[in-house]
């Protein structure tokens, strides 16, 4: 097993990111990144993808994303060119929200790196002919930005970046299919639970709008994200609760109610278990 580091690639700590498009000759080493997810699309040929223990067969079309704690490797390579985007996760947090609670988005940059790590799992991404066009017209202007390195370049390459997640997003979420159903309604259930999370919100609803009932809405939480729906919810109203008590001079009962509890002493018992101090407490230490 070799471990890989984003700076084997690039020294630029201001910019980590790398781009590469090329063909392997050879059968790459089973390895795991540390400290960087990877966007892997296969441009031409087909190849054994080993993921963890399990090996898949992949050919050009097909997109995928990894992430540090997952080992992978390519073998039995025919003709076999991939485009390799290198970056740190945390790029992708500056994406819009409409990105962020796209089905699509969650299912591919999210869901599936997470997933295969706990159970084998295939990509659910096979992009047609035309989309490979698309896709392969984006990449070259991200590898002419990279290469030449013009001025404002990584604003222009961030930006072309986002915009092939988005396009990968959408065709993710356009071709559904029984094979990552499931992972489609869990991410149709997240993208719905970030984009209402601070208003008042059932379970019935959200499984209602994935078209799924609240028992298997809580079993494919389970299975993929090792907790509940709920437990997911209540996460993200309490980080949005410690920012506002970071960031506002907003009264700690007004925070509760803002972030969608009912009851400021349930607030307070709920952030006191996630974050070690009662938000009074908090908010004097920050």
């Amino acid at each position: 097993m070799v471990d890989v580091y984003l700076n084997w690639f690039t020294n630029d700590e201001q910019f980590p990111f790398y781009i590469q498009y090329g063909g392997h000759e050879e059968d790459t080493p089973l390895h795991k990144h540390e400290d960087f997810a990877e966007l892997v699309i296969v441009m031409n040929g087909n190849a054994t993808h080993i993921i963890n223990s399990e090996t898949y067969f992949i050919k050009k079309g097909n997109v995928f994303v990894i992430n540090g704690p997952t080992s992978h490797a390519y073998k039995n390579l025919h003709d076999f060119k991939v485009c390799n985007i290198m970056f740190r996760p945390e790029i992708l947090r500056s994406a819009g929200p409409d990105l962020r609670t796209s089905n699509g988005f969650q299912a591919l940059f999210v869901l599936e790196s997470f997933y295969r790590n706990i159970h084998s799992f295939q990509s659910g991404l096979s992009l047609s002919i035309p989309s490979m066009e698309h896709v392969a017209a984006i990449i070259s202007d991200m590898i002419n930005e990279y290469n030449n390195k013009l001025p404002v370049y990584q604003t222009l390459l961030i930006s072309r970046f986002m915009e092939l997640v988005a396009y990968l997003s959408r065709q993710y979420d356009s071709q559904e299919n029984g094979t990552n159903s499931s992972l489609m309604h869990l991410a149709n259930a997240i993208s719905y639970i970030e984009d209402h999370y601070l208003e008042p919100l059932s379970m019935e609803e959200v499984a209602a709008r994935s078209n799924i009932s609240v028992r298997h809405l809580n079993r494919i939480f389970q299975s993929y994200y090792q907790t509940t729906p709920i437990s997911y919810l209540q996460r993200l109203r309490l980080e949005r609760a410690r920012i506002l008590l970071r960031q506002s001079g907003l009264p700690i009962t007004k925070i509760s109610y803002e972030c969608g509890f009912n009851d400021s002493n349930y607030f307070t018992r709920q952030f006191t278990k996630a974050y070690g101090l009662p938000p009074k407490a908090y908010r004097q230490n920050r």
